[in-house]
């Protein structure tokens, strides 16, 4: 009986390993139509009578950007003075604290900044996103839209996708600014270095690279958490329950993807 239900159990395994790979795939298909479908909207949308509408981009501007700048500023200023600690009491190890400004500014613009700011506009614009489209999918104000013939994704989509294209790395290079000049104050404190001459050898250590390699990122997070976003919304089964589930998903989904694509992008752009 055990050597009869061994081969069912591993042949259940494999099936649900093979639906799980199955959905995911479906998902990265719909995300890539997606994108797609945006840039034809786009660019070909005013010749089809029905463009993509600036006000509509604004609107989402001011939600994905302009009002995340208290938190992303707030969370930078905190991320900036953590490095300059954990980097002086490391570094006084060797008696090398003076070198500190080495490992902030990279640290800071390379990695931290976009990495912070992809999450937290994940966490607070992702989720509203997914529960706005899961909310009017339960509706059916989606297929109210189709009858009235406008397309969802150009009316949508669209707009959202391109106001994180823009704001996500603006709120990034903000947060390298006040990161960078949160550590500044507290290494100027900590090692008697005034502001003046902190800025001087940061920017002399950092090279444009640098930044575009953060800014690089960002842009990446910003289509990552649009797409995840919109593809949960979408997807809503049930009542508000299910908006509800599809919102946590979209989060959870939304960092997980922005952390290994950090990863992976840092292993190929330094090799």
């Amino acid at each position: 009986m055990t050597t009869a239900s061994a081969p069912g159990g591993l042949s259940r395994v494999f099936e649900r390993v093979g639906r799980v790979a199955a959905s995911v795939s479906d998902e990265i298909g719909r995300g890539a139509g997606l994108v797609a479908e945006v840039f034809y909207w786009l660019l070909l949308g005013r010749s089809r009578q029905q463009p993509v509408r600036g006000g509509s981009v604004i609107d989402q501007m001011m939600e994905i950007g302009i009002r995340a700048i208290p938190i992303v500023a707030m969370m930078g200023a905190t991320i900036g003075v953590m490095l300059a600690i954990q980097g002086i009491y490391t570094l006084r190890i060797f008696g090398a604290e003076s070198r500190v400004t080495l490992g902030i500014a990279l640290s800071m613009t390379r990695e931290f900044a976009p990495l912070i700011t992809g999450i937290l506009v994940a966490g607070r614009s992702g989720s509203a996103l997914a529960a706005r489209l899961g909310t009017m999918t339960i509706n059916q104000e989606i297929d109210a839209l189709r009858v009235m013939g406008i397309n969802p994704v150009r009316f949508l989509v669209a707009p959202a996708l391109i106001a994180c294209l823009v704001m996500v790395p603006a709120l990034t290079f903000m947060a390298n600014v006040v990161g960078l000049w949160a550590a500044g104050v507290y290494v100027g404190i900590a090692l008697d270095l005034s502001l003046a001459a902190y800025v001087t050898d940061t920017i002399n250590l950092l090279s444009t690279n640098d930044l575009m390699h953060g800014l690089g990122k960002s842009v990446i997070f910003a289509v990552l958490i649009a797409v995840i976003g919109v593809v949960n919304g979408a997807s809503v089964r049930g009542g508000a329950e299910g908006v509800g589930r599809v919102t946590t998903r979209a989060v959870v989904q939304s960092i997980a993807a922005i952390v290994v694509t950090d990863m992976l992008f840092a292993f190929v752009v330094t090799r």
